[in-house]
């Protein structure tokens, strides 16, 4: 388990360009050490935010596109092309505008994909997937992902992990389906904490006055079933990457006076 760092922005757009400058440089540095990187993937405003910030990077052509892998730490459990899918979403801020490798972007089954209707299913798919991809040297049945990105809801939730329902209490499998979650669409895809504490690294994204008290309260000490936030943390990093909105709640001592 890594000790959060955190990183304060003066706004959710000054945050986004930072944090695709900081996952250029990461992707750079994990493809010269090892010829390949592997990114997961978040929705929402942040995680959308971060993906535009990257396509209008001049620096995002250091990256070798052909040689990074793509995952997602969750899905809504929609018809492909849906809009409010975060593939979908994804692809219009930034994968169709680089020259990806098709077989090297893993996108979540859809509801009307080779599972059907079947968010279980399509969630033991998603484990099998991941679990080909890993390598001996991994730590789990998924492969130690270089970035794994995060955004943080107002309750706390990360992934489709909402707080006290059953996906945040997974110890074992490394996606499950979600059922009855607290924000529409209620059928979602996830990985869970054990998949998401096999990443290097892991990013979680807050921007918005709406995101301060989530911050706080993951932040001090609370129980990863009530705050599934709290228990979202990497390998050798865990970086909380926020605005000054959400980090308005936070005691400084959390962080240097001279933010970004």
């Amino acid at each position: 388990m890594s000790t959060p760092q955190l990183v304060v922005h003066r706004d959710k757009e000054l945050m986004a360009q930072a944090a695709a400058a900081r996952l250029i440089t990461r992707i750079v540095d994990a493809q010269s050490s090892r010829g390949q990187a592997s990114v997961v993937l978040t929705g929402g405003r942040n995680g959308n935010g971060v993906l535009a910030a990257l396509a209008a990077a001049p620096a995002r052509d250091a990256i070798d596109w052909s040689r990074l892998d793509l995952w997602w730490g969750d899905e809504r459990f929609l018809p492909e092309g849906d809009p409010d899918r975060n593939a979908t979403q994804a692809r219009e801020a930034l994968l169709d505008r680089v020259p990806l490798d098709p077989e090297r972007v893993h996108a979540m089954p859809a509801s009307d994909g080779p599972y059907g209707a079947d968010a279980d299913a399509a969630a033991a798919g998603y484990a099998q997937e991941l679990a080909r991809a890993a390598g001996p040297e991994n730590h789990a049945a998924v492969p130690s992902f270089d970035v794994l990105m995060l955004g943080v809801g107002p309750d706390t939730h990360v992934a489709s992990l909402f707080p006290e329902l059953p996906a945040v209490r997974e110890t074992e499998r490394t996606v499950v389906g979600v059922h009855g979650a607290p924000k529409p669409p209620p059928t979602r895809v996830s990985l869970t904490l054990p998949a998401i504490r096999a990443a290097r690294e892991v990013w979680l994204l807050a921007a918005g006055e709406d995101k301060a008290q989530a911050a706080k309260i993951a932040l001090s000490g609370a129980g990863e079933i009530q705050a599934p936030a709290a228990g979202a943390y990497g390998r050798s990093r865990t970086l909380w990457l926020l605005d000054a909105a959400a980090a308005s709640k936070l005691p400084r001592s959390l962080y240097p006076p001279a933010t970004a």
